[in-house]
């Protein structure tokens, strides 16, 4: 929810981040020093002194001590994960060495007994460091004030982004029943095309598919082509600022750091929105490649890694899977070894049949396709049989 306060109000939510913010480095220094990172434990140590010397009230004081115990939990998770690289790399040392740090503007939780709403004025009633800060006016869709009204549930986190004033608040949507699906919908995700859909072809109809069947049943392409080039030129417009190097190319760089992101993210939207409402219509499950650690298995020339290092894999597979839960539509995530060289109408897999980056001709029995429709397609494929075995080991126990 984007907040609207005066400039009284504005100045009142500053200091208030400002200050939980300077409390949680103090935290966390402590929590670094001491080894102290559970929450309970942490609380007994700090809560006093959190209080006293930064004037918290006792749940403010409560919400920035676990701020910081959840901020050592997932660093902990990271590096048993190896976000941060393998035991003594120097990225991880880095993160071993040194206490969390907060920005002076960090989000900052807040709960029924600091905040409070007002749906039908659109205000909010907040505690701040100087006092309760009342009817803060907030705005957002038809849509977005609906379910925050129905549905929201637990904490809102305080956020100042680019001199704007925001609520995220948590909302609870329950989920309509998982539809059984008559097929899947393969998605493959790439970089030419930032998706490409396919269900699975029936073993008759691939038996009888021909070299010059390559339009691909049912297929439809999402192209890059648009998004690398908003991605080249503001990695352009990036390199130019950055070697300039003047107050003013350094606060248009400030100013236009997010604008990429917003475009890919609205992008993403589009066509997971596209691809969920295909499925639902059609009554398919989408069935996507599991791309954990892709940006590790993969190896690719140096101008070729800048692009899948920028690209937002993770994000549009994200927006699938969630919107595919709100519409009752299956999602499963397959093994994507291979689906790029495994023929669809025979199964055979060998390099060779993928001449470009474009073009899937198999050596073995001669079925062509879009390279991309064709690892769609067998994506699907193992989407109906990987369904088949979980539901029944399900059916089994």
């Amino acid at each position: 929810m984007r907040l609207l306060p005066t400039p009284e109000q504005a100045a009142a939510l500053e200091a208030t981040l400002r200050a939980v913010n300077r409390a949680a480095n103090e935290v966390s220094e402590i929590a670094f020093a001491r080894k102290i990172h559970a929450g309970r434990d942490l609380r007994r140590v700090v809560y006093g002194q959190v209080r006293a010397a930064f004037g918290l009230g006792s749940q403010p004081a409560q919400h920035t001590i676990k701020k910081v115990a959840d901020a050592y939990t997932a660093l902990r998770a990271n590096l048993r994960n190896g976000t941060y690289g393998p035991a003594n790399s120097p990225r991880r040392l880095k993160a071993e060495s040194k206490p969390i740090s907060f920005r002076p503007l960090a989000a900052q939780p807040f709960d029924d007994r600091c905040l409070s709403w007002d749906h039908d004025a659109q205000t909010i009633s907040i505690w701040t460091s100087s006092g309760r800060a009342k009817n803060v006016a907030f705005t957002g869709s038809a849509g977005q004030l609906a379910r925050l009204r129905e549905h929201r549930r637990g904490e809102s986190d305080l956020l100042s982004r680019d001199g704007m004033w925001f609520l995220l608040a948590t909302i609870e949507i329950p989920d309509p029943p998982l539809r059984e699906p008559a097929g899947f919908l393969g998605v493959d995700l790439g970089i030419a095309n930032i998706a490409t859909t396919c269900p699975a072809t029936p073993p008759a109809a691939a038996a009888t598919a021909t070299p010059a069947a390559g339009a691909g049943l049912g297929a439809a392409r999402y192209s890059g082509a648009k998004l690398n080039a908003v991605r080249h030129r503001h990695r352009e417009l990036r390199r130019r600022l950055q070697a300039k190097a003047t107050k003013s190319a350094q606060r248009l760089l400030k100013k236009r750091r997010r604008k990429e992101a917003r475009f890919a993210a609205d992008t993403n939207h589009v066509i997971a929105k596209r691809i969920v409402t295909e499925a639902q219509r059609t009554g398919h499950g989408i069935a996507l490649e599991d791309l954990q650690s892709i940006r590790d298995r993969v190896r690719l020339r140096k101008p070729q890694r800048v692009t899948l290092h920028s690209w937002s894999f993770h994000q549009l597979g994200g927006f699938i899977t969630y919107k595919a839960r709100r519409a009752g539509v299956a999602v499963i995530h397959v093994d994507p070894a291979y689906t790029s060289r495994q023929c669809s109408a025979c199964g055979h897999t060998d390099r060779h049949n993928r001449p470009s980056q474009a073009t899937f001709s198999c050596t073995s029995c001669g079925f062509a396709e879009h390279a991309d429709v064709n690892a769609a397609r067998n994506i699907a494929t193992r989407g109906v049989a990987d369904w088949a075995v979980s539901h029944a080991a399900d059916d089994a126990a």
